[in-house]
């Protein structure tokens, strides 16, 4: 039986942790739509069209070394906002999203393009200045060289474009429930994603 749970949220929230905790919890499959696009921008920096890039992406593409630096991601989401990069990879999760067994996909447009009628849908946010800490330590302990006020201001750029473009804008689904980590630690923000996504299911039964 097919279960959709739709995880979104900005950079750095937590999203990706969260999501696959819940899905180690209900032992669901997981997808993290953002190496798609970090595929794509990776190919992109090394000299390969988008388009073409997204229309030929493979499975072992995204298990390539080096999809989760800072220019990569930032690769990243320029090329989410091509409208025939995001048509190319929609087919994609789509049919991931409702394989049998359950899925957790987490991304930026999950609840409001990908899978609209998801069983549950959350999206996970935190202040800039907490997401932009959480990735300067990152950065930092994997050796690389930078400031927190660059990540900083990378951080609010990208919520700039990823909430302005124009194909599939990064917001929250109406009917998502939202979850702010800004305070949380990762066992508290786990333990309100699969109650929320109980609590969901719940009401469905009900309903």
């Amino acid at each position: 039986m097919a279960f959709t749970i739709a995880i979104d949220g900005p950079a750095a929230a937590g999203k990706g942790t969260i999501s696959r905790a819940v899905a180690a919890h209900f032992g669901f499959a997981h997808l993290d739509t953002g190496l798609l696009y970090r595929a794509v921008g990776r190919k992109m920096l090394d000299g390969v069209d988008p388009i073409r890039a997204a229309q030929e992406l493979l499975p072992t593409d995204l298990q390539v070394q080096g999809l989760r630096t800072a220019a990569v991601g930032q690769a990243a989401s320029r090329v989410a906002v091509i409208p025939e990069v995001r048509a190319a990879l929609l087919d994609f999760q789509r049919a991931f999203a409702r394989r049998d067994g359950g899925a957790v996909l987490d991304g930026r447009d999950i609840g409001t393009v990908i899978c609209p009628e998801a069983e549950a849908k959350l999206f996970v946010t935190a202040s800039a200045e907490v997401r932009a800490r959480r990735r300067f330590e990152e950065l930092v302990a994997g050796g690389a060289e930078t400031d927190f006020e660059t990540v900083l201001a990378e951080t609010r750029e990208r919520d700039h474009r990823d909430a302005t473009r124009a194909d599939a804008p990064l917001k929250p689904a109406q009917d998502a429930q939202m979850i702010d980590t800004s305070e949380l630690d990762v066992e508290a923000a786990v333990a309100a994603a699969i109650s929320a996504v109980e609590a969901r299911s719940l009401e469905r039964l009900k309903g």
